[in-house]
């Protein structure tokens, strides 16, 4: 990507190379001189480092500016160069071997199993499914893992009647669940891991023991405790109460052992906004275990608040008390509700506007992104283009953005792999969308001249692959007619 390649050239691999705020500084721009001078002047440091590079073919222009910042403008030549490699990758695009076939867990949804599913599960799910398909798309081997809670007191109490009212089993609720992830919010796990398994197989003893071995624990109120505070918890941990009841925390300890027995280096876990406390004990126990802390990392989603003409809407079947994300699905369809749970970020709360979902107009993003994957299409149809050729003579201002934008798409999957800011994506594919618009509405795709028709038909094309790659990482389709 054009990112990596800059620090690759000006030999500081982990030199700050970022888009300036205005399009006069550059592309893109480092402060690389000025962090790396020590005693020496920063812009002298600069200006030698720009005379190394200056006859580099992939910049049109190197300019210094004020301290010593270096700012880049990418040639012409360089960027119709990368409008061939995305005809050439296709799908591919994007992709990296970043994670180097590293084995990590994301556990996501983990329903309650007594009660259908929520807007917050929607929410968790679908980040949990887009961010799997990013870290994929980077070269990391994932696993989706669903975690049934199918042992402790609310799945006895369901048994025999007794909680909320409920009267289905707890394989019929299960079921209903399981259908409604795989049928209506269209993700597939890999591995649906059931609680009681962990006893079945005795993993929660030999947990146990081990614990006990390290000297982890200790009897106090006729209770069994975890050492957690010696890890940074608040508070020690109660792993058996004194009636002999295991509590959850000690099938979640031997649950995480059974991750990393299975060879998992990184462990992810999405948790709503009310399991918060969750966090710490679970540090502790990773660090307990023999395992760095780094090890296991949680993404706190927040609340979901549906709103319809600025008031807010109840639209469940059971009794007004939640909205359930099949209602939502639906209500609006499953792509609407996917970007707008993935349009903002997963640890702040979301408003999810049901008029604006439903609108077939400019003015729903997800319409907005989809119509321009159409209008390519069409455009693609009707000229007869099978395969692009590679571009040139593209020097429109119009074009040349369009351009800088599709090269952006390598740097968004990046950035998300470090960060798991999910929301980037959807806004990429806006930015995108935007671009394109632009420069249909500026430039002549089929004209008289043959050859600049053929070149805005490659540019076309690319964007395309493009925006089909992005669509797919958030699992929205890309439709051909709208």
């Amino acid at each position: 990507m054009v990112r990596n390649e800059i620090k690759k050239i000006i030999g500081n691999g982990s030199a700050l190379v970022e888009k300036p705020g205005e399009k006069t500084h550059g592309d893109y721009s480092t402060n690389s001189a000025i962090v790396s001078a020590g005693k020496k002047n920063p812009r002298e440091v600069a200006e030698k480092l720009v005379d190394k590079i200056k006859d580099n073919k992939m910049f049109e222009k190197i300019e210094i500016a004020g301290p010593g910042f270096i700012n880049f403008f990418i040639s012409k030549e360089y960027l119709q160069n990368q409008v061939e490699k995305i005809l050439k990758e296709k799908e591919k695009y994007g992709s990296s071997k970043t994670g180097k076939g590293l084995k990590i867990n994301l556990e996501f949804i983990s329903a309650n199993p007594t009660g259908p599913l929520t807007l917050g599960n929607g929410r968790g799910g679908f980040g949990g499914d887009v961010l799997s398909n990013i870290l994929e798309k980077a070269g990391y081997d994932v696993t989706r893992e669903f975690y049934i809670n199918d042992r402790g007191k609310q799945i006895e109490d369901l048994k025999k009647g007794l909680y909320k009212g409920e009267k289905r089993t707890v394989s019929q609720i299960q079921k209903t669940n399981q259908k409604t992830i795989t049928k209506d919010m269209k993700i597939k796990f890999d591995v649906w891991f059931s609680e009681k398994s962990l006893y079945k197989s005795k993993e929660v003893d030999r947990v146990l023991a081990l614990l006990k071995k390290k000297k982890l624990t200790y009897e106090k109120d006729s209770a069994l405790w975890f050492k957690s505070t010696k890890f940074g918890d608040d508070k020690d941990r109660v792993l058996i109460k004194g009636i002999g009841e295991e509590t959850y925390l000690l099938s979640d300890i031997a649950y995480l052992k059974n991750k990393f027995d299975r060879g998992f280096k990184k462990n992810i876990i999405f948790l709503g906004a009310d399991h918060h406390g969750y966090i710490r004990r679970m540090k502790a126990v990773t660090e307990a275990l023999g395992y760095k802390k780094e090890q296991l990392e949680f993404i706190v989603f927040q609340l979901v608040h549906l709103l319809e003409d600025g008031k807010e809407v109840r639209m469940a079947k059971r009794a007004g008390m939640y909205v359930t994300i099949k209602e939502l699905i639906d209500e609006v369809g499953l792509d609407a509700t996917r970007f707008f749970f993935l349009s903002r970020g997963i640890n702040t709360h979301l408003t999810f506007d049901l008029k604006l979902a439903k609108e077939k107009s400019s003015k729903n993003p997800v319409y907005y992104v989809q119509y321009a994957y159409a209008r390519i299409s069409s455009i693609l149809k009707k000229a007869k283009v099978a395969e692009a050729r590679p571009p040139q003579n593209l020097d429109k201002e119009e074009e040349l953005e369009l351009i800088k934008q599709l090269v952006r798409f390598e740097e968004v999957v990046e950035d998300t792999v470090k960060d798991y800011q999910i929301q980037r994506i959807p806004q990429y594919a806006i930015d995108l969308a935007e671009s394109f618009h632009r420069f249909y509405q500026s430039c002549q795709v089929v004209g008289e001249d043959k050859k600049l028709s053929s070149s805005r038909l490659a540019l076309a094309k690319a964007t395309q692959i493009v925006l089909k790659n992005t669509l797919e990482l958030m699992g929205i389709s890309s439709p051909s007619k709208m």
